[in-house]
């Protein structure tokens, strides 16, 4: 991506650390396989980077809901962002990062993606010609590729933009939602591995339900555009990935169902699962749904949390900086 940088930043000024938040996603939303993702509000992983005089990257510790990821850096996806931001940038500094894990790994919520994510915005913030959003995308996707062995940006681009985004190979757009929409997203308290949920879809599929899949993908891009909830509601339907990946969610078509009897515009499984989402015209519906969600759950004795956020949720956020 081509991106104008912005004035360098005075020595006086410049950040000596830098605090970020990224907030959960829900990757694919049922018909934009790996391409789309919208941010929810109420998880999220944060990031402390400092700026250190070697040349190098470190990760000093990790805190939170996972603390045994690892610590070189090479094999953590905030740290392998950061050493390609460095390589591409030629800078004669390096950076130290400290995460907070607000977000479960295998959760299909987004976790390895805003560890990057929140990384990548706190770093960007200690540079002496701080970037745009957009131009660290493809930084992001060189830290996802270490956690699920793909370049993908469904929960990337959200992360960095906020709301509902469309996330090419080389491009991130935001997609307009009307404000009044929103998302019950539900995560059981079961670990999905993403390499796992993406080994399901090795076989190729038929290219009928490959066309159906774009006819609903283009409904549900054409219904976000015109705020028309009967759009969205025809095509948010996924018939290719989610029969494969159902059966590594349990209690799959109870919590579906329960997501759709309180008129979602529909249902499916967030990124890799296990979490499953729903989206709703209001927020009311969306807390009922939310609620029946996990009790369709722990009819199979599986504790769950529950967040409801609007679709345009949250971009992710620096927190705050400390100046020399």
């Amino acid at each position: 991506m081509n991106a104008q940088l912005a004035d360098p930043m005075p020595a006086s000024q410049r950040a000596l650390s830098a605090h970020a938040m990224a907030y959960a996603s829900v990757g694919n939303v049922a018909v934009g396989f790996d391409i789309l993702g919208h941010s929810v509000a109420g998880a999220g992983d944060r990031a402390v980077v400092r700026r250190i005089d070697e040349p190098t990257v470190r990760i000093a510790a990790v805190h939170g809901l996972v603390t045994d990821l690892p610590l070189d850096p090479a094999r953590n996806t905030a740290g392998a962002a950061l050493l390609s931001l460095r390589r591409a940038l030629g800078l004669q500094h390096g950076f130290e990062v400290e995460l907070h894990k607000g977000i479960a790994l295998g959760s299909g919520m987004g976790g390895s993606a805003a560890s990057c994510v929140a990384a990548l915005v706190a770093a960007n913030a200690l540079l002496e010609r701080p970037l745009p959003r957009e131009a660290l995308y493809g930084f992001a996707l060189d830290g996802e590729v270490v956690a699920s062995g793909s370049r993908h940006g469904d929960n990337l681009g959200p992360m960095l933009l906020g709301g509902l985004v469309l996330a090419t190979r080389d491009r991130l757009l935001r997609l307009p939602v009307p404000n009044a929409w929103y998302c019950a997203l539900v995560h059981p308290h079961v670990v999905l591995e993403t390499r796992e949920s993406r080994a399901v879809l090795a076989s190729g599929f038929a290219l009928g339900d490959v066309v159906a899949q774009h006819g609903n993908l283009a409904l549900v891009l054409t219904g976000c555009h015109r705020g028309d909830a009967s759009l969205v509601r025809e095509g948010l339907k996924d018939v290719l990935v989610e029969p494969r990946r159902a059966p590594l969610v349990p209690g799959f078509s109870r919590v579906k169902q329960a997501a759709l009897d309180h008129h979602a515009l529909g249902a499916s499984i967030s990124g890799g699962g296990p979490s499953m989402f729903g989206w709703y015209e209001n927020r009311g519906d969306a807390e009922r749904a939310a609620e029946a969600m996990a009790a369709a759950f722990a009819e199979d004795g599986i504790a769950s949390d529950r967040l409801v956020s609007p679709i345009n949720g949250p971009a992710a956020t620096l927190l705050d900086e400390e100046t020399a």
